[in-house]
């Protein structure tokens, strides 16, 4: 087992792979931009280190820097989070040649499922259903348009590199389809230095449902259930849940093995996700793409199979076989996660930069939060605005949801605008309260909201018409007149500060 490690990420996941290493009585060394000098993953590592300046191209993702702090430090392996350099085959091989250990996947597996179109072809050599799509880069608009006539309106045009929604477009009808592969092209390479995009047919009421796989370098493999993480802004999650609220028994016994298949057909070691796309109307699914890393929700695995996956990780990486077997993972109960985002909902989810001026978490039974902030601390324009991974348990969804929605009464930020009201206001929604979910929920969920707005103020004036009546009339009541009518005086009380809000 590793006596030293170095984690080359910052924020949340840095904390919550400093948390694991301690547990295995492991020392960690922290890397830090000129920003994040009083970061909290600083503030917990055994030693931390300056890598350059706050944008990421000078610090995070300078490979020679993080090895050459990795070998001065003494640190035996490096565990790299996700995002930044997490997924990178050309890291993965540069700490090897420096005789450190990567934890995580071969380069090899991580190039081949990297790319979204060789992904698809390993699904396909698999066994696996796919989305019906090409396997090959567009090579110009006609062959766009010729493709997406032969598979039939609505596509998506997605980006063969990178993921978080980058160069994914849907497309309703031509009329769309130039300016949309025009933009999903341009945005690829912005962002990955690669313009090649593909096509795939759109699935309708798409559930974008995920399984965690598990593999060691003595050739087991297994899985641990599945995700459900349809809840999206931009292509992004922002709430995921396991189990999902419509997989039985044995369609995640089906998707568990042909995630399976997936990880075996490229000899995959640690942890891994193969997602897929489920049609809401009949329960088919297909191979999305697989993240050769963590995933964000990763706690609410842990939450219902009681593994530590981090833990597993560093075991695997280590030499250690797989302390499970496939017999062994059971799902107990119901968890949900709310990533915390400094972000403002009501503009689009932009960023919400600043100082936290006052945090008060939440406590109780089956209350879990993954942060990575502190009162004080500062949230950067540079980097991804998540401050916390907030989860929930219980035993079954029902109870899961009630305990999200009263622990999200409890969290309080201030200095910032964060998505946790919009957290609230969906953990009251009906359609989620009952499972109806698909990659489209945020806009039904915000169209419902609109909707809602005029009987809101229609009953919150009458409201206020009602206390000031009361206020009128209480000298000529009687006392039990009094007692009943100022119910109506404190809703109206409520519903005028609600108005002024």
């Amino acid at each position: 087992m590793f006596t030293k490690i170095l984690i080359a990420n910052r924020g949340e996941i840095a904390c919550r792979v400093i948390r694991a290493c301690r547990e295995m009585k492991i020392a960690t060394v922290a890397v830090y931009s000129d920003v994040d000098a009083q970061a909290m993953h600083v503030r917990m590592a055994d030693e931390a280190y300056n890598i350059g300046p706050a944008p990421s191209a000078e610090s995070y993702l300078r490979r020679d820097k993080i090895i050459a702090v990795a070998k001065e430090s003494g640190a035996e392996a490096i565990h790299p989070g996700y995002g930044f350099l997490s997924e990178n085959a050309e890291f993965v091989r540069e700490v090897g040649a420096a005789g450190l250990t990567f934890i995580g996947p071969p380069p090899e597996a991580m190039e081949l499922m990297g790319g979204k179109m060789s992904a698809r072809k390993v699904a396909i050599e698999a066994g696996v259903p796919v989305v019906p799509g090409t396997t090959e880069a567009l090579r110009s608009y006609e062959d766009a348009r010729e493709t997406a006539a032969r598979f039939g309106f609505p596509v998506m045009l997605k980006a063969s590199a990178g993921g978080g929604g980058k160069g994914m477009r849907l497309v309703i009808d031509e009329s769309e389809l130039k300016a949309a592969l025009e933009n999903a092209q341009s945005e690829a390479r912005a962002s990955f230095g690669d313009d090649a995009v593909y096509i795939e047919k759109a699935i309708a009421r798409p559930r974008h449902i995920e399984i965690q796989v598990f593999s060691d370098n003595h050739g087991n493999h297994v899985h641990l259930g599945e995700r459900e993480c349809s809840i999206q802004r931009r292509h992004q999650k922002v709430i995921e849940e396991a189990p999902s609220p419509i997989n039985s028994a044995k369609l995640r016994a089906e998707m568990g093995a042909c995630a399976v298949k997936v990880a075996k057909a490229v000899n995959y070691v640690g942890a891994g996700t193969v997602e897929f796309l489920v049609s809401d109307l009949d329960k088919s699914f297909y191979f999305l793409e697989m993240n050769t890393r963590l995933q964000v929700e990763h706690p609410v695995t842990e939450l219902v199979t009681g593994i530590d996956l981090v833990r597993e990780q560093i075991r695997v990486a280590s030499g250690e076989p797989l302390s499970f077997t496939q017999a062994d993972v059971q799902v107990t109960g119901h968890a949900i996660e709310c990533r915390v985002y400094a972000e403002d909902p009501e503009n689009n989810f932009l960023p919400s930069p600043g100082k936290i001026t006052r945090l008060r978490l939440p406590y109780g039974p089956g209350v879990r939060d993954d942060g990575g902030v502190y009162e004080g601390s500062e949230v950067s324009i540079y980097y991804d605005p998540m401050i916390s991974k907030f989860a929930t348990h219980g035993r079954d969804r029902a109870e899961a949801v009630d305990r999200m929605r009263r622990a999200l009464m409890e969290y309080q930020v201030a200095g910032i605008k964060t998505t946790l009201q919009f957290f609230r206001e969906v953990m009251l929604d009906e359609e989620f309260i009952a499972g109806n979910l698909d990659t489209g929920f945020i806009e039904k969920f915000n169209e419902r909201r609109k909707a809602a707005k005029p009987d809101e103020i229609a009953r919150d004036m009458a409201l206020i018409a009602a206390a000031l009546s009361y206020s009128k009339l209480k000298p000529t009541m009687s006392k039990a007149t009094t007692k009943t009518n100022s119910r109506w005086a404190e809703a109206g009380r409520l519903a005028a500060m609600r108005s002024r809000i």
